[in-house]
């Protein structure tokens, strides 16, 4: 059986080169194909709705990446603004070298009716990070954790992309600032519904 997963990776990823120059397009997803060694057709039956499915897909490996450097770090020996500001800190670090794609990616989701799958797109990466950071919460903590971390995400992504500091520093101071202010609006939120 055909591993599409693996097909969708090897398409994004022959894409990102070109991405930069040409954008996201079915041309560019179309030349990446040809170029990992499928048909063009390859992008239609593995990407229905085209750039919009491939731009889910790109943000999801993005995840596993960072997923794959975190392997080795244990969250237990962390507090848990330091387990979810390096996870973050770390998707940004696996994103350096697309930093224009991610860019597009992002104009690409701003755009009307596109809005909605682009949060849930950063909702997803919330999940995957809070999960990692060992959050076991099912009740409203649940959303909220996701809900305040996805404000973090995309104020950090803003930042990041337009950062000229030395290795980022800024970003990264930041991103601290964003997660402690996070942290403090989460423990108001718990006082009231415990209230």
């Amino acid at each position: 059986m055909t591993d599409n997963k693996a097909i969708k990776d090897s398409i994004v990823q022959n894409a990102l080169p070109d991405v930069p120059f040409d954008g996201w397009t079915d041309q560019t997803l179309e030349r990446a194909a040809l170029a990992a060694g499928y048909d063009a057709s390859m992008v239609q039956a593995v990407f229905p709705r085209g750039v919009r499915d491939a731009l889910l897909h790109f943000s999801g490996w993005v995840d596993g990446l960072m997923l794959d450097q975190l392997k080795g770090v244990d969250p237990s020996a962390m507090k848990i603004r330091e387990r979810v500001a390096f996870a973050v800190r770390t998707r940004f670090e696996v994103l350096e070298e697309h930093r224009e794609a991610e860019r597009l990616a992002i104009a690409y989701w701003m755009r009307p009716f596109r809005k909605i799958d682009g949060a849930k797109i950063v909702w997803k990466t919330a999940d995957v990070i809070w999960l990692w950071a060992g959050d076991t919460s099912t009740d409203y903590n649940h959303y909220t954790k996701r809900a305040l971390l996805s404000g973090v995400l995309t104020s950090t992504a803003f930042f990041w992309l337009n950062d000229q500091s030395a290795e980022r520093k800024d970003s990264w101071a930041f991103l601290s600032r964003r997660i402690d202010n996070v942290l403090s609006v989460g423990k108001i939120v718990g006082r009231f519904k415990t209230a």
